[in-house]
């Protein structure tokens, strides 16, 4: 998968970028990440990439002059990719980004992220974006946190990329609920037992107990989940009873 990121601070993205995962993709081959700075293709001679407002008010608002040339360069220059990619532009009125999301956007062969900083866009530059896309509800200083958010989600769903090829199936989120109580070495820490279920042997009761501490997790910290979480006849009786033994 091709990445690229618009942006006028490229730098930003050595540290998270440069490291880990998405270090280890970028290494074999199976990311391509390119950073295009906008800043570039100003028209005057301080480069200026933002002016105020019209109609008055505080901050600056990026200009449409060269985000389009950027942008248009960009995808001049991938035109192999055309028929397999999405351009995003990271900004707060875009749905919020979840992990249904990141699957989907992990079957593009190119995505690119324009990047905006300061007050806001012009509204003009939306027209270059697929879609706005938001990482929640509060405000950041740029769309470059939110950009190294999404792609280290989406590169986790591509073929590759995680060193074991369940691990993704069994994250947070992957099917609509939060992941299952993990244990490692030693047994017993600080009077705190592993579950003697984990130590059994018996794959089948393991895979119920994760499914099922699951299903409770999720309950706990995000029952918002479990409405939209696509359960089984199981889950729903076994999340019946435990409803039943709260209420007695």
């Amino acid at each position: 998968m091709r990445i690229d990121m618009v942006t006028i601070f490229p730098e930003m993205f050595a540290g998270p970028f440069g490291d880990s995962i998405t270090k280890r993709a970028v290494d074999n081959g199976i990311l391509d990440i390119h950073f295009t700075n906008f800043r570039d293709y100003a028209e005057d001679k301080h480069h200026h990439v933002d002016d105020t407002p019209f109609g008055g008010g505080a901050g600056m608002v990026i200009k449409p002059e060269p985000m389009y040339k950027a942008v248009r360069d960009v995808l001049a220059k991938t035109e192999e990719f055309a028929a397999s990619r999405r351009v995003l532009i990271m900004d707060p009125s875009g749905p919020t980004f979840t992990q249904e999301k990141a699957k989907e956007l992990a079957g593009y062969d190119q995505l690119v992220f324009i990047c905006g900083h300061y007050e806001g866009f012009d509204a003009r530059i939306y027209k270059l974006a697929d879609e706005a896309i938001s990482i929640g509800d509060f405000i950041l200083t740029g769309g470059e946190l939110p950009a190294m958010v999404i792609t280290d989600a989406v590169s986790r769903m591509l073929p590759g990329v995680l060193g074991a090829p369940d691990s993704a199936p069994t994250d947070s989120f992957y099917e609509g609920l939060l992941e299952f109580p993990q244990y490692t070495r030693p047994r017993e820490f600080e009077g705190m037992a592993v579950p003697e279920v984990l130590l059994s042997g018996n794959h089948a009761k393991i895979r119920q107990w994760r499914r099922e501490q699951s299903l409770l997790v999720t309950k706990k910290y995000r029952p918002d989940l479990l409405e939209k979480a696509d359960l089984t006849e199981k889950d729903r009786i076994f999340l019946n009873l435990q409803n039943d033994a709260e209420d007695e």
